[in-house]
């Protein structure tokens, strides 16, 4: 059935005049609501008002204008149905084939610091869903149906559908966007729940902003399937890949892949590592990835020398690595890279003589992230039966905090050399021992159940690659438990240590760190990574 009227009512009223005179121009009637038939009519359009559409006037504040027999039943009357066309003619009821709805601004509102309790719930759209939720089910099959919208991104989409060969929304289209709509209200109604339930008060004041605890007794999550992958960590498992497209630029789930072949559960998981990794820096730097861990990082202004000290730190961990960067990629940095076998590359941007490189390598994975300051807003781990929920470790220690607790005090290098090392293990799974020296990573031990275990591991590394800790800056993400882990530290050469503190043997590390004439630094504050 071609469509007859539309009910266009939006609180995001990008594009609706241009999309409603489209509308008009095709013959379709408008129906509208408050501030939308206002702004239609401003612009020239004949908008019929709801109220006069159901003969009944908007009631209670405007809580009540769209919950009507002759708005739902115009939309919930199946179109293949003669009992159900015959009922609307019988009450006088014309079909509704368009609905056009954005819901009450609720989650804006409740952002702002001086949203009342009151301001809250007077933002909990009721007629709104209802219609939504109508539409969608009503959304019908080949001989027609309800076209339901809430995205003004789809109205040109819509609008081809209507000038095509059946003059109204196909089957395909209209499915999609049902699903959309109950998406879109499922998380709608997950963010009213969160706020109420977050409440601290039982009973808090109507006209005061509420207190409210940090995390809500009910936590409704919703992402959007970005892929479907071949296999999960192993090849017996299934795997899709999740994204959520209201987080801002700079998070791995909004990347741009130029070239290669599709990402593998892997490969995401590790990239993420990466790149979360690359971000911290201020400066041009390299990481490069093995299994969720940098098994090297380097900074440098140029891609490619950043690059080549990020390998040098670990070649045979780098054999099929992730790299990522902070700064664009260009001819010579890709030059160097292509020496290498790599998976997957992730940079802002790449010149095109670097893509032109890269060509040659048609399975290499090319991504492309735009740099941004935005973080996810919780963590979680899945356990058996429930989720661990957390926020995200995005906290920036301030050197200014730093104790020096040893009496050899700090060089310049040495405490720029330290705070390389600190930023570089708060993304090492624990437990995390990092050598570094002069902005590049010498030696990594990643994840041992015993931290001393994560330190001889870290200097066998550096061993194997010819690389000296003469001189090196050494972090621990956590506190050494005992003075083993230091002595194993400083036979291997590091004549500095940063750590968090707060161990009860502090003082026997400490006088293990002046015995031997090591700089020791606490920070105050751990980075486990698990």
């Amino acid at each position: 059935m071609n469509i007859q009227t539309a009910l266009l009512s939006v609180s995001d009223k990008t594009g609706i005049v241009d999309f409603a005179q489209a509308l008009a121009k095709r013959g379709i009637r408008i129906l509208s609501t408050g501030g939308t038939a206002k702004l239609l009519a401003q612009a020239g359009l004949t908008v019929t008002e709801v109220a006069e559409h159901t003969g009944s006037p908007e009631i209670l504040d405007g809580r009540v204008k769209t919950l009507h027999p002759r708005i739902h039943g115009g939309l919930l009357a199946r179109r293949d149905s003669e009992e159900h066309l015959a009922t609307l003619a019988e009450h006088g009821i014309d079909r509704i084939d368009l609905l056009v709805v954005n819901l009450y601004p609720f989650r804006e509102t409740i952002a702002r610091p001086d949203c009342s309790f009151n301001d809250a719930v007077e933002n909990i759209d009721i007629g709104g869903p209802a219609m939504l939720r109508a539409a969608a089910k009503n959304h019908g099959g080949p001989n027609g149906g309800v076209c339901v919208v809430i995205d003004p991104a789809d109205y040109q989409r819509v609008l081809a559908d209507l000038d095509g060969p059946t003059k109204q929304a196909s089957y395909a289209l209209r499915l999609e966007l049902a699903a959309k709509v109950y998406a879109h209200t499922a998380a709608y109604d997950g963010a009213i729940a969160a706020y109420l339930s977050s409440l601290a008060q039982a009973e808090p004041a109507l006209d005061a902003v509420p207190e409210r605890q940090e995390w809500p007794q009910v936590l409704t999550v919703q992402f959007s399937q970005n892929q479907a992958l071949r296999y999960g960590e192993n090849p017996h498992q299934s795997a899709a890949f999740y994204t959520d497209a209201q987080l801002g630029t700079g998070l791995l789930g909004r990347y741009k892949q130029l070239q290669g072949k599709e990402l593998s559960y892997n490969n995401i998981a590790d990239a993420d590592a990466a790149w979360e990794c690359v971000r911290s820096f201020d400066a041009g730097a390299c990481v490069i990835v093995k299994h969720a861990n940098p098994c090297g990082v380097a900074l440098d202004e140029s891609a490619a020398i950043a690059y080549q000290k990020a390998f040098s730190t670990d070649p045979t961990s780098a054999f099929g690595g992730i790299i990522a960067f902070n700064r664009e990629v260009d001819e010579a940095a890709a030059q160097a890279i292509s020496q290498q076998f790599v998976e997957v590359l992730l940079a802002p941007s790449y010149t095109d003589a670097a893509l032109a490189l890269f060509a040659a390598k048609k399975n290499v994975r090319v991504l492309q992230v735009e740099a941004g300051n935005a973080h996810n807003p919780f963590d979680v781990k899945r356990v058996g039966g429930g989720w661990l929920v957390q926020t995200p470790d995005t906290f920036r220690d301030d050197s200014s905090h730093f104790k020096i607790v040893s009496q050899a005090q700090p060089s310049a290098q040495q405490m720029q050399d330290m705070l390389f090392a600190w930023n570089v293990a708060k993304y090492v799974k624990s437990n995390a021992i990092v050598f570094c020296g002069e902005g590049k990573t010498l030696g990594v031990g990643a994840g041992q159940m015993s931290r001393v275990d994560s330190a001889r591991i870290a200097s066998i590394k550096a061993a194997n690659a010819g690389l000296s800790l003469n001189g090196s800056a050494v972090a621990s993400d956590a506190f050494f438990p005992f003075r083993d882990g230091l002595d194993v530290v400083a036979e291997a050469g590091a004549t500095c240590v940063i750590q968090p503190g707060g161990s009860m043997r502090d003082d026997e590390v400490i006088a293990a760190a002046n015995e031997r004439g090591v700089v020791m630094v606490l920070t105050g504050t751990r980075h486990f990574r698990h």
